[in-house]
């Protein structure tokens, strides 16, 4: 099967439940989803959906702010560069095995730029 571009929302909700799906099985960052932020998925996902659709295609309904769920999650578990960099590594991965093109490149920049920051953002906080 030949890959393609992310084009529109359904390959954003793709991308996002094949992405979680090995999050959520993952040895190193797990348990930070399921027993630290206790994540309620059913609930989670359609605002991630929102969220990558806003970035991706200018589509989405996201409002939030994501920096203040995560500085509240770091203050029950500090979150670190080896959750930052594995998190990155599951969604690289799951863009690489599904889409390729322009806005699946985008998708990686923009969790790179995005991890880098709340990393920074995190370190700051924990010191």
């Amino acid at each position: 099967m030949s890959k393609k571009d992310i084009s529109n929302k359904e390959d954003v909700q793709l991308l996002v439940d094949s992405f979680y799906a090995k999050v959520l099985k993952d040895d190193i960052i797990a348990y930070i989803f399921t027993d630290v932020a206790k994540l309620n998925v059913p609930e989670h996902m359609p605002i991630m959906y929102n969220f990558w659709a806003t970035i991706l295609l200018s589509k989405g309904t996201y409002v939030g702010n994501p920096m203040d769920k995560h500085f509240a999650l770091n203050e029950k578990e500090a979150l670190k560069k080896e959750h930052f960099d594995r998190w990155l590594k599951l969604w690289f991965d799951t863009v690489d095995e599904l889409f390729t093109g322009s806005k699946a490149e985008e998708a990686k920049t923009r969790a790179s730029t995005i991890g880098r920051l709340m990393l920074f953002k995190m370190e700051e906080a924990n010191h």
